[in-house]
């Protein structure tokens, strides 16, 4: 069973979200991708994109809390391939990307200020991606970004594990706090912040736990992709989308590659 998609709205994507709730929070979900290692199938995907469009750097848009970016960094890296990665987003977290780029000994690399993914700086040139945050996006907003990187002519790679079918929601829906709860005394570096907002004022566990759930009902399906992809107004870029299974896992990543024939 599957889901219509619900564009329902997320504490993270609120500008009156107070910064330390929003940062905890992503620091959560980073924390789970590195955990399950959730950037293992994205990386084959990733590496076949970097060769055909042949780029050796990649900005990546919606950041957040850095994501799987330092893995991906690390595992591209053992492959051969040296590339650098700049991390942006809408609303900068500077802590968590000085962290990254510290551990990355400056492979990666962050911008200060404030970017858009619909509206990218020139400046700003490489593979784009998007990793698990496209779904954040109302379907005219995603158009819009990626139209930008076709009016740019940069290749643009979208990665989403959240998907709408009932079991998914259904565990999202359960597991989420009980995840916070364990995962928290984990979550490095060690903030009593971190502590006070999940165990005694449980904020980060009921931010986790809401958006946690709308982001899977705010998902983009493969057809969904290819809709969007063929409403842009220019032939010149070729699309290929579909999912890969986790492992040992009900879930799916689902993907979209953009280039220019």
């Amino acid at each position: 069973m599957m889901f219509p998609r619900l564009h329902l709205f997320e504490f993270e994507d609120q500008p009156w979200l107070p910064g330390i709730v929003c940062d905890l929070a992503t620091d959560y979900l980073c924390f789970i991708q590195a955990a399950f290692r959730l950037h293992r199938l994205i990386v084959p995907l990733l590496a076949e994109a970097l060769h055909v469009t042949n780029q050796r750097r990649i900005v990546d848009l919606c950041s957040g809390g850095g994501g799987p970016v330092l893995q991906i960094q690390k595992a591209l890296s053992a492959a051969g391939l040296r590339i650098s990665i700049t991390l942006t987003d809408r609303f900068p977290n500077w802590r968590a990307f000085q962290r990254i780029e510290e551990a990355s000994e400056q492979q990666i690399t962050f911008v200060r200020e404030s970017v858009d993914a619909r509206s990218l700086p020139d400046q700003l040139i490489g593979l784009r991606t998007i990793f698990n945050s496209f779904h954040h996006f109302r379907e005219s907003d995603a158009r819009k970004i990626l139209l930008d990187a076709v009016q740019a002519g940069q290749p643009i790679a979208i990665f989403d594990y959240t998907e709408r079918a009932a079991l998914i929601v259904f565990l999202t829906l359960i597991l989420t706090p009980l995840l916070v709860a364990l995962a928290t005394p984990f979550i490095r570096p060690f903030r009593w912040s971190r502590m006070v907002l999940t165990y005694l004022l449980p904020l980060i566990p009921l931010t986790c736990w809401w958006d946690g759930v709308v982001s899977q009902l705010r998902a983009y399906t493969v057809e969904e992709l290819e809709t969007l992809t063929k409403k842009l107004p220019c032939d010149s870029y070729c699309w290929h989308s579909g999912t890969v299974s986790l492992p040992g896992s009900p879930g799916h990543l689902t993907y979209l590659l953009g280039r220019s024939r």
